[in-house]
């Protein structure tokens, strides 16, 4: 099978610079055959990140994807806080770089109509949307998403595909939460590898909204495929799951940009 991990990040890595990050991280994935990582953010976090800030973490992946562009995507890293240095990232990684895709943290909940210029630029650009999610039990950050902000999000762009992160950590909750707005995604990486997190999702979205992801260095790759290897669904359902869904939503970009996939 086909493997493409939605989300990996280069911190948790080790290494001094991005492409030694990178270098590391395709080291675990090709024990396990992975073919193509996406990654985003640099290799320090900040939870609330200046317009300085970005452009360091964008400048970090736009370095390790120039040493391996043949097998990493890159996601521009962004900020509804700072939406006019946004827009500008948009402008320099997305329609005039390499990168594919867009990256919110938990700077601002997604909900906020702030963020809707970010969001309609990156789907004139084609570019792929990843929003982190989270249900907290006890209490999400000032700006974190929740699976419910993305719907309100989606439902205003109900054209527009977008990945829910995490499926919401509780995926329990988070597959429920956004199981009638249809142009949402469900990424699996980050939480245990629970036995029917995959299952669930399956039954609940339809295979085609369910898409892999590591969350890698933060996890591993391998317990993270448990997660669909493991799971009681059919090969062809994993092939979807592992790589198909996740190109489907990247094809347009990528033959935008003459990149071979």
């Amino acid at each position: 099978m086909r493997i493409w991990d939605l989300h990996c990040h280069l911190s948790g890595v080790a290494g001094l610079t991005p492409e030694a990050r990178l270098g590391e991280l395709l080291k675990y994935a090709d024990r396990l055959g992975i073919e193509r990582l996406c990654i985003y953010m640099g290799m320090k976090w900040s939870q609330n990140p200046t317009p300085d800030d970005l452009v360091r973490q964008n400048d970090e992946v736009l370095r390790a994807l120039n040493k391996y562009p043949d097998r990493a995507f890159g996601f521009v890293y962004l900020s509804a806080e700072h939406t006019e240095q946004s827009m500008l990232e948009l402008e320099r990684c997305v329609a005039n770089g390499p990168m594919v895709g867009v990256k919110l943290w938990v700077a601002a909940r997604c909900a906020n109509e702030r963020i809707d210029p970010i969001i309609q630029r990156a789907a004139d650009l084609q570019a792929v949307i990843f929003q982190h999610t989270w249900f907290k039990t006890n209490g999400n950050y000032a700006g974190e998403s929740t699976p419910d902000d993305l719907v309100a999000l989606a439902k205003r762009f109900p054209q527009v595909p977008m990945i829910c992160g995490h499926t919401g950590g509780n995926w329990e909750l988070g597959i429920r939460a956004i199981r009638a707005q249809t142009n949402l995604y469900a990424d699996l990486a980050g939480s245990n590898p629970t036995a029917g997190v995959t299952e669930m999702a399956v039954r609940e979205l339809g295979t085609k909204r369910v898409i892999y992801g590591s969350d890698g260095g933060g996890r591993s790759f391998a317990t993270q495929l448990g997660k669909v290897l493991g799971a009681q669904i059919a090969e062809e359902d994993k092939k979807l799951i592992l790589c198909e869904n996740l190109r489907a939503l990247m094809l347009p970009i990528l033959k935008a940009k003459g990149i071979k996939a």
